[in-house]
């Protein structure tokens, strides 16, 4: 059975097949469910508790 997967940056459940796997130097693993979320935290450098359409953030 295929292991759903959840996204680093929002907290979504990211369906099998679908998503970018990204692997850090440091050994680092991130799961992303979108190209929205892997610019937000790589190249923006937000924090997924201060964006508000993300799921970290409604927990806060």
């Amino acid at each position: 059975m295929v292991e759903r997967r959840i996204c680093s940056f929002c907290g979504n459940e990211i369906e099998p097949g679908t998503g970018k796997l990204y692997i850090r130097k440091d050994g680092t693993i991130y799961h992303f469910c979108s190209s929205k979320c892997q610019k937000n935290l790589l190249k923006l450098k937000r924090v997924p508790r201060k964006v508000r359409w993300t799921r970290y953030y409604k927990k806060v």
